[in-house]
């Protein structure tokens, strides 16, 4: 395979260029951290933006950074820490699941849109995306958004970049919103709920006054197979976990309120800061089904779902399949680890999805599954034919990432 490593925007422009004149598609990767996630892509090239790895700006008065699109996500968390800044979405770290190496580039993390736990309160990427210049696929570079928020040029037309999976364009540089990270945070733990009550112990604690950053839930069987910070967390009962986060006292003070709200699901007990960090992290990457885990080899689907509906859901699924499942986002995403089949199990899963309004995208699966079923959720017709509008309107002779998130399809 061809590997054309860029060093500018001039260089993209270029390869781009060249490879509509050839009609040659193009697979386009930073680290190259979430190739396998998506259909195998019919192309021998891969555009390399990885050198394009530059902090162009950092104003951490501003709460504003500017870097270019190569550039490791890790690297740039680390720059942001120094200043006790963070991204409030919180990125998850998907090697974790797929066993690959590195948590990949910032251009990758807009490209997946993959949120944490704080999603609930913070929003998702494309809320902290204010600006992006990237090259078309017709060669084109162009520029959205600024580096305000109050600067609105083109500012929905760069949200359209978060979560295409490189099917739009290729993004040189971007500009996200920081913000400071909380002095002190604290997780209330319910232990022995079943999914149904835990779900509607989640949604009490969503529903509260005291400003929940974070709502998740682990059956017993999935702590079972769970390393890390979560492998004494309860001994195999199943586990709700519930974070608030801020100053010191104000934390203090709201999770002792939310005990008592949710003293009448069972006994409230109380993680505090890295104790409270750590659980979130191994959540935020799924750790209950990392690749190098006893579930390493099962497939996994991501399921968002209406939240009030998602103990329901996910019991039916562990049932229906034999899996495993992890809530998070009070219950509005369940990852289901599948014991391995032919199509993962994908016409059980999305028929129980749908008929909820939920959908399911298969994130971790060999690459004939890959090739045998869809991967992202199948949209119905007259969205299918708006989403393949807007993409062609970027890349008409589809070069950029072709047949990636539509299987036989030209995005």
């Amino acid at each position: 395979m061809d590997t054309l490593k860029v060093r500018d925007v001039k260089d993209v422009e270029e390869v781009v260029r060249a490879a509509v004149a050839s009609e040659q598609p193009l697979e386009v990767i930073g680290h190259g951290s979430k190739r396998a996630i998506g259909h195998p892509m019919p192309t021998n090239a891969l555009l390399d933006v990885s050198a394009l790895n530059a902090v162009t700006s950092y104003e951490p008065n501003e709460l504003i950074i500017t870097v270019q699109a190569g550039a490791p996500l890790a690297d740039v968390q680390s720059l942001i820490d120094a200043k006790n800044q963070q991204f409030a979405f919180e990125p998850m770290d998907i090697s974790v699941l797929l066993g690959t190496a590195g948590a990949g580039t910032i251009g990758g993390m807009i490209g997946a849109g993959l949120a944490g736990p704080r999603r609930i309160k913070a929003g998702g990427i494309r809320d902290h995306l204010l600006g992006a210049h990237a090259v078309s696929g017709f060669g084109d570079s162009f520029k959205t958004g600024g580096r305000v928020v109050k600067n609105v040029t083109g500012y929905d037309l760069c949200k359209l970049l978060t979560g295409s999976w490189g099917t739009l364009a290729v993004m040189t540089e971007v500009t996200l919103k920081v913000m400071p990270k909380p002095e002190a945070e604290r997780t209330l733990v319910l232990r022995g709920l079943d999914d149904i009550t835990a779900n509607k112990a989640m949604t009490a604690a969503l529903g509260s006054p005291f400003d929940v950053s974070g709502a998740a839930h682990l059956p017993g069987s999935a702590l079972r197979s769970a390393g890390g910070a979560l492998a004494g967390l309860a001994s195999g009962q199943p586990v709700t976990l519930v974070r608030l986060e801020g100053i010191s006292a104000s934390a203090a003070h709201r999770a002792a309120s939310l005990s008592q709200t949710l003293s009448s699901f069972g006994v409230v007990d109380s993680l505090a800061d890295d104790a409270s960090a750590a659980i979130w992290s191994a959540l935020r990457d799924v750790v209950p089904f990392a690749a190098n885990g006893a579930l390493g080899a099962w497939p996994v689907w991501r399921i968002v779902c209406p939240p009030a509906s998602g103990g329901a859901l996910g019991q039916a699924l562990s049932r229906a399949t034999g899996g495993d499942v992890v809530y998070d986002w009070g219950g509005g995403l369940i990852w289901a680890a599948v014991p391995p089949g032919a199509d993962a199990q994908a016409m059980l899963v999305r028929g129980q999805v749908e008929a909820i309004g939920g959908h399911a995208t298969l994130i971790r699966a060999t690459e004939d599954v890959r090739r045998a079923v869809d991967v992202f959720q199948p949209q119905a017709a007259g969205l299918a034919a708006l989403g393949e509008r807007v993409r062609a309107s970027f890349d008409p002779r589809s070069v950029l990432n072709r047949g990636r998130m539509m299987r036989g399809g030209a995005a």
